[in-house]
């Protein structure tokens, strides 16, 4: 059985409650997620966190003609994972959106402190299996999702481990019907964590 890896995408303090761009309940993914960190971690699989990393001035930003308010700037408290987030040693970083032109929405997108790809990485270590789970379901999740499709991962997106922003009040069902429409799986953390899943 090839190893599994665990996508944990932006679950940072600036999009938790109390801060700059805070996804409803954005920090109720944190527990399952955590189940989902040390269950891989145990089985030899690989941890991989995303961030958002940006430059205080992006494109991304309201200000200079983005969707959104100043979030994740790069080396501010904001930007940090949530302390409750329980990372293994053995994670790797992976910072998105670090230009000034690129959203940055897909982990794909991002690289390492070594300059690598995500999909480098999980080829580097033989990785079929994707669990994804994290902030916000219908922009990053769902982005990070599509692409792992296309990049021929099999997918499988933990239902109580995501949180949507929902600009409209359909948005994250609309993504949630999206990615499976593209083949990914949507199980609930617990149902997951099966080696035979």
């Amino acid at each position: 059985m090839h190893p599994t890896a665990l996508l944990i995408v932006d679950v940072q303090n600036d999009f938790c409650p109390g801060g700059a761009l805070a996804v409803p309940e954005g920090d109720q993914v944190i527990p399952p997620l955590n189940r989902a960190a040390a269950w891989v971690a145990q089985r030899g699989g690989l941890v991989v966190a995303s961030r958002d990393w940006h430059p205080r001035n992006t494109r991304h930003f309201k200000e200079f003609g983005g969707l959104w308010q100043v979030h994740c700037v790069q080396g501010t408290s904001g930007a940090a994972f949530h302390p409750d987030l329980r990372l293994p040693d053995s994670a790797i970083v992976v910072s998105k959106g670090t230009g000034t032109e690129d959203d940055g929405y897909s982990a794909f997108e991002g690289h390492t402190d070594d300059g690598r790809t995500l999909h480098e990485v999980l080829q580097a270590h033989g990785i079929r299996r994707l669990l994804v789970g994290g902030l916000a379901t219908d922009y990053c999740v769902r982005a990070s999702v599509l692409d792992a499709l296309k990049h021929g991962y099999e997918v499988v997106v933990l239902t109580d481990a995501i949180r949507g922003v929902n600009l409209q009040p359909d948005d994250s069902a609309r993504a949630l019907q999206e990615m499976q429409a593209h083949g990914a799986r949507l199980v609930p953390t617990d149902d997951s964590l099966r080696d035979d899943n």
